[in-house]
């Protein structure tokens, strides 16, 4: 009798927390909601943050605002996530590396890939450009191996942070190619790209909606795109697998996900309304007019994504060496 009576009191409690769950997930959002971007603003997540959270601004009626926190290789910002509470008002925009390199190249960090965040869908993809400073002496991808094979660690290449899945297209493409290039990591796509531009840095190894815009306007040189396929806003500009590297391919994509515990019925919700303004025009629009491809998923679908990025990334983390600087 007293371990029935004992069922019944847990039962009880279980129905009350999650009538209480649901009660809260009903009443959500109360307040401004935030998505957590781990860079400055200006580069290819920013971006995704910003269009998507216009989008469900509208579509939740409240405010969703961008928190820009960038630091240790996206770790702040996941870290500031993960401790958040977990009522659906605290987002985070996860990049590729967060999830799936910095795991396997920082031994403590304050979260874990997995068990710390509630996934809710897949927002966007762009791709990796490579490109030159226009006083390097290289015209084309082919040049700079070359240029960096007779002088080995003298040429270098920027990132938007150790980490990063920028950081591991250049290391991959060392590898790949053997060119002995430096990396110079930097908090961000813009100071990255600012270095290249100013001449401190050879190359910049960046998002196809960072780098079009300053290869367009001639301040940088086109030198290959790390995709299937050449971009319609660089037609010019081969890609990594024409010039003699079959197979080379470094996708960058973003997601949005929540602290972990974040009721269900808020994840549905969210998931429902990033498909929603996927589907739309003026999303899609604003997303192409980046480099960007609109690409939303299912929560379980993203949670796959990244376990089989984690796998990929961690054998050329491995091979390469990489560190977090």
């Amino acid at each position: 009798m007293t371990t029935t009576k004992t069922a019944l009191r847990r039962l009880l409690g279980l129905t009350a927390l999650c009538a209480s769950l649901l009660a809260g997930a009903a009443e959500w959002p109360s307040q401004p909601v935030k998505i957590v971007v781990p860079y400055p603003p200006g580069g290819a997540a920013d971006t995704v943050a910003r269009i998507y959270a216009d989008a469900l601004s509208g579509a939740l009626g409240q405010s969703v605002l961008v928190d820009n926190r960038p630091g240790a290789g996206t770790a702040i910002a996941a870290e500031y996530v993960a401790a958040a509470p977990a009522d659906g008002h605290t987002l985070a925009l996860v990049p590729t590396g967060q999830l799936t390199v910095l795991p396997h190249i920082v031994q403590r960090l304050k979260f874990d890939p997995e068990k710390s965040f509630a996934p809710i869908s897949l927002l966007a993809y762009t791709s990796v450009v490579f490109a030159a400073n226009r006083q390097v002496p290289a015209q084309s991808l082919t040049e700079l191996v070359e240029l960096a094979r007779s002088r080995p660690g003298e040429l270098s290449y920027s990132s938007s942070g150790s980490g990063t899945i920028i950081h591991l297209a250049g290391e991959y493409f060392r590898l790949t190619s053997g060119a002995d290039l430096l990396h110079v990591p930097f908090k961000g796509s813009a100071p990255a790209v600012t270095a290249v531009l100013g001449g401190s840095v050879d190359v910049a190894v960046d998002s196809l909606t960072i780098l079009a815009p300053q290869i367009q306007a001639g301040k940088l040189k086109g030198l290959a795109i790390a995709s299937r396929q050449r971009s319609p806003l660089l037609p010019d500009v081969p890609t990594v697998a024409e010039l003699g590297y079959p197979g080379f391919e470094v996708t960058s994509w973003f997601g949005l996900s929540a602290p972990a515990a974040t009721p269900q019925a808020i994840i549905e919700r969210l998931n429902v309304e990033i498909a929603k303004a996927a589907a739309s025009p003026a999303v899609q629009e604003k997303l192409a007019a980046q480099g960007l491809v609109a690409w939303p998923s299912t929560p379980e679908a993203f949670a796959e994504q990244v376990r089989s990025d984690s796998a990929k990334y961690a054998e050329v983390v491995a091979k390469s060496h990489i560190t977090f600087d």
